[in-house]
């Protein structure tokens, strides 16, 4: 053992110890570099080996195999090597659904039937720092006519397939599991046990935190020390990947497997529109058999936006994977196609956007996690100071993402994908207000002000599909972004789970004018013949069945403009850029049973 270490190796316990030997056999004894003996320091010494058999516990196969996948990728990096080299890029094989029309409302009802199989994976590390907002991103209001967040909006959704897919037998409940951080844990359960976790049984809830990984200082892969502190390993975030290995671990898919569940599906933080499109996704997997199903919108060619691509291998070996924008035209231009990534005829690039929602079997699923251990192919991203490549800017780290997970899967595993518009499936916020301002014109602003927008367009355009005659959009800049404003309009999922539900509840003539505001909470409500001109919020229990009719006329809620520098504001309007002044509003409640009837 290293002599730097000395008597020191007296304080570790005999697992340490071969920690110790395992980490100086594979080139961190530097780690270990001028420890001062026994009896200095000693707290902080135990405290770093407590660190250390974390970082063993939580990667696949222990840090011995995080060194030595670190030193294959950094030899590779610092190469140049191109992780598609021998790979030629084809259109894989999907579907391309159309909102609203009778294929798409077969695949709807398919899957809400098939959602009492189904178990939800929220990937939910991330702080809402980039966006300018203080609070974790599942915290953040999806929109602020109703100020529902997000990770309320998404168990209420959650909630409303489980009572859909009943039809009639006894409920079942649908799990879900958050994947956390250090960064979100500890907030993201104080706010679901604050609001009795929006409806869900607490027992359906299972939260997993996700650990980092240890950072790297130099190509030969030594792990870096805080600067600070000598006793400390720097770490970072590892990836959303890792929720593959967290699941495996913690044994829960077996749970699953064992209570009859088929499916598992995995779902962002912050895209207010996804639940729109998940019960006809759902409803392909189960029609088409996919083991893998990667929901998908269409996608402009060189879009800043992964495309879903299958990758044959001048060795036979294929995979259906999503390849990042910057690495699809090169390789297209390299296998025969000198234009590179271009549009077809339809307008939109043949490789469908990766939106990063995956629907797995899960079955099949267990089958090859038990094979890989959750471990999901990584990459690594160093800062090189020069064209040298021999030292970084700032220590680097190994990285994996969620979507990856098909790398390994054979040829023969059926893997599709699902392409929704992107008007109803895909409004990410994750853009902050200047960054957002940046974006060049006609590309997608993905902010707290475009995700809240498009929400209500979605609504609206729905509302239409459904024959409600439906002001027309106009165009407003808010914190620098040119958005379409439509009629702020929202409802809870279980007033409208899919567009079939959404028709029956819709009769008559109805409009709704530009500067009309309509929330809808509850279940059993029923418009027929109304004339809204304003603002009306009707809320009502499940047993309470509305049928509201007539003319609504009034002031109405007038949209008025904050700007995002304004620090009388609060941050979640500053972010957005805009607020409600509630000037006037026809809002009824009903909290008992019973029938009843609103006409204005």
């Amino acid at each position: 053992m290293a002599s730097s270490l000395g008597e020191n190796l007296n304080l570790l316990s005999t697992q340490q110890q071969e920690l110790v030997k395992m980490l100086l056999e594979n080139g961190q004894d530097h780690l270990f570099r001028d420890w001062p003996p026994p009896g200095v320091d000693d707290d902080h010494k135990k405290a770093f080996f407590d660190q250390l058999t974390l970082l063993d516990s939580s990667y696949p196969g222990g840090l011995e195999s995080y060194i030595k996948n670190a030193k294959r990728l950094l030899a590779d990096s610092k190469a140049g090597n191109n992780p598609y080299d021998g790979f030629t890029p084809s259109v894989p094989t999907g579907e391309t659904l159309t909102f609203g029309d009778e294929n798409y409302i077969n695949f709807e009802e398919t899957g809400v039937h098939e959602a009492r199989k189904a178990a939800f994976v929220l990937v939910a590390g991330g702080l809402g720092e980039r966006l300018g907002y203080s609070g974790i991103k599942v915290a953040l209001p999806a929109e602020t006519t109703t100020g529902t967040c997000f990770i309320q909006h998404y168990i209420e959704s959650i909630l409303a397939l489980q009572e859909g897919s009943s039809q009639g037998e006894s409920q079942t409940q649908i799990p879900l599991v958050i994947m956390t951080s250090d960064d979100t844990h500890g907030r993201t359960l104080e706010l679901l046990e604050s609001n009795s976790y929006f409806g869900m049984q607490p027992t359906q809830v299972t939260l997993l935190k996700q650990e980092k990984v240890a950072c790297l200082e130099d190509n030969d892969a030594r792990l870096a020390l805080e600067q600070q502190n000598k006793y400390r390993i720097q770490t970072k975030p590892h990836g959303h990947g890792d929720v593959h290995s967290l699941l495996y671990s913690s044994g829960i898919l077996n749970v699953w497997y064992d209570a009859g569940l088929k499916w598992v599906l995995f779902f962002q933080d912050t895209n207010g529109l996804l639940f729109k499109a998940i019960p006809a996704a759902l409803g392909v997997s189960a029609s088409k058999q996919y083991h893998v199903n990667s929901l998908a919108v269409p996608r402009k060619a060189k879009e800043a936006i992964g495309g879903i691509t299958r990758l044959t291998h001048s060795d036979g070996r294929s995979m259906v994977i999503n390849v990042e924008y910057n690495q699809l035209d090169p390789l297209l231009r390299a296998s025969g196609y000198p234009e590179g990534d271009v549009n077809c005829e339809t307008g939109y690039s043949p490789f469908p956007g990766n939106i990063n929602q995956l629907i797995l079997e899960l079955g099949p699923y267990i089958e090859e996690l038990s094979k890989t251990g959750g471990a999901i192919q990584e990459f690594v991203n160093p800062k090189y100071k020069d064209a040298s490549k021999t030292s970084f800017k700032s220590s680097t780290r190994l990285e994996c993402m969620m979507q990856d997970y098909p790398k390994t899967l054979s040829p023969s595993a059926r893997v599709g994908f699902t392409v929704m518009e992107t008007w109803f499936a895909y409004a990410p916020v994750k853009n902050n207000a200047e960054d957002a301002a940046k974006v060049p014109k006609g590309n997608p602003y993905h902010s707290a002000t475009s995700g809240e927008m498009a929400i209500y367009r979605a609504n609206s355009i729905i509302l239409k599909k459904a024959g409600v005659q439906v002001a027309e959009p106009v165009l407003q800049v808010f914190n620098g972004q040119e958005v379409e404003v439509w009629p702020r309009v929202t409802w809870k999922p279980k007033w409208g789970l899919t567009f079939s539900r959404i028709k029956s509840k819709v009769r008559g003539n109805c409009s709704i004018s530009l500067r009309s505001t309509l929330a809808i909470k509850g279940q059993n409500i029923f418009i027929e013949n109304l004339s809204l001109d304003g603002a009306l919020i009707i809320d009502a229990v499940d047993e309470a069945e509305v049928n509201v009719s007539g003319s609504v006329q009034n002031n109405g809620w007038i949209l008025e403009t904050v700007d995002y520098k304004d620090t009388t504001e609060p941050e979640v309007l500053r972010i957005r850029g805009f607020k409600f002044n509630k000037t006037e509003q026809l809002e009824t409640k009903y909290a008992e049973p019973g029938k009843f009837h609103l006409k204005a």
